[in-house]
C-alpha cells in the first residue's frame, strides 16, 4: 500500500487539537485543505479516524492505536535524515519557531538574539507566546521547535532540560514615603500590589509561596506583562513582586528601587523543552547548546552581582 507521508503530520495535529480549525491554524493550512487531507487519509486507512462530537472530534480506536506508531515513525525518519546533515552556524539559513514565556522573553531572548547575530546571522527566530498549554504552542506536534519557561506535565514525546533557577524580589518607587532599604512583612501586607498575570504557572507558584509562608498580599492592579510594571510602580505607592533577574534589569530605572522580599519565597525553574523528533537535528542541537550557555552565564552573573 502507498502512503502519503504529508498526511501524517496532519493526523498528529488532529490528534493533539481534536479540532479541524485549530489544527489547520497550527499547520498554516486553510480549513478546507485540512478537511480534504483528512478525507484522503480516511480513504487510505479505510477508517473514519475522528468522529464529530459536540465539543470536538473524538479519535476512533484505530486512530488511538496509530498515533504513537506515527509519532515514533516520524521521529525516527527525522533522526535518520537530519543526523546525516552537516551544520555550520556561520553559513546556515533557517527559521526557528520558539515559544518563550514572558519571563524568558524579557530575560533570556535579547542575549540569545545577540549571540545569534554574532555566531549565526542566517538563523532567524519567530517567537510565539507560551503560558500554560504546550498543545497551543504546537510543541507537542513538533511544529514549534522549542518551548522555554516553566514546563508542566510534559508528555512522553517531549524532552525537558533544566536551564536555571531564579528567585523573587520586590520593586517600589525610589522615593516611596514608607519604604527604605528593606521591606518588612507587616509593610508588605499593608501595601497595595501590582500583579503580573502571565505566565500562568509562575503566577500560581507565587500565590502558593505567599500562602505557604502565611504572607498576605492586597492586589490593586493586575497587568499582562512585566513591561507594564515600571510605569505602574513609578507613579504609585504600590509594590510588585517579580523574578529577581527581572528586578535586576528594572534596577537601571532611576525611578525605582529593588528590595529583597520580606520572607524567602523560594525559587522557580526555567526549562527548555522540545519534541523528540529534533533530538538529532544538528541545527537544533546547536541552538539548544547556545541557549544553555546563555542561561548558565546569566545565572552565574546574577549570583556574583
Amino acid at each position: 500500500m502507498k502512503y502519503d507521508l504529508n498526511l501524517l503530520p496532519i493526523f498528529l495535529a488532529l490528534m493533539d487539537e481534536r479540532n479541524v480549525t485549530r489544527a489547520a491554524r497550527r499547520l498554516g493550512m486553510t480549513q478546507p485543505a485540512l478537511s480534504n487531507a483528512l478525507n484522503r487519509l480516511r480513504d487510505t486507512l479505510r477508517d473514519p479516524l475522528f468522529i464529530r462530537e459536540r465539543y470536538g472530534m473524538k479519535p476512533t480506536q484505530m486512530a488511538e492505536e496509530l498515533a504513537p506508531v506515527v509519532r515514533a515513525a516520524l521521529a525516527g525518519l527525522d533522526d535518520a535524515i537530519l543526523g546525516q546533515q552537516q551544520f555550520d552556524p556561520a553559513l546556515a539559513t533557517r527559521q526557528f519557531t520558539v515559544a518563550p514565556n514572558s519571563y524568558v522573553e524579557f530575560v533570556l531572548m535579547p542575549v540569545i538574539a545577540a549571540r545569534l547575530r554574532e555566531q549565526a546571522p542566517g538563523l532567524r527566530l519567530r517567537l510565539t507566546p507560551f503560558g500554560n498549554d504546550l498543545v497551543e504552542t504546537g510543541a507537542i506536534s513538533g511544529t514549534t521547535e522549542m518551548v522555554l519557561g516553566r514546563i508542566m506535565d510534559a508528555p512522553d514525546n517531549m524532552v525537558v532540560q533544566h536551564l536555571m533557577d531564579d528567585g523573587l524580589a520586590c520593586v517600589v518607587r525610589k522615593d516611596h514615603p514608607e519604604i527604605g532599604d528593606s521591606i518588612s512583612q507587616e509593610q508588605y501586607e499593608r501595601m497595595k500590589h501590582v500583579n503580573v498575570l502571565p505566565p500562568g504557572r509562575m503566577r500560581t507558584g507565587l500565590f502558593q509561596a505567599l500562602q505557604q509562608r502565611g504572607v498576605k498580599r492586597d492586589v490593586a492592579v493586575s497587568v499582562t506583562h512585566f513591561l507594564a510594571v515600571p510605569e505602574m510602580i513609578a507613579v504609585t505607592d504600590y509594590c510588585a513582586t517579580l523574578p529577581r533577574l527581572i528586578c535586576e534589569r528594572l534596577r537601571r530605572d532611576q525611578r525605582l528601587k529593588v528590595l529583597p522580599a520580606p520572607v524567602d519565597l523560594g525559587s522557580f525553574p526555567v526549562e527548555l523543552a522540545w519534541h523528540v523528533r529534533y533530538r538529532s537535528d544538528p541545527a537544533h542541537r546547536w541552538l539548544r547548546s547556545l541557549i544553555g550557555e546563555v542561561a548558565r552565564q546569566i545565572s552565574a552573573e546574577s549570583v556574583s552581582a
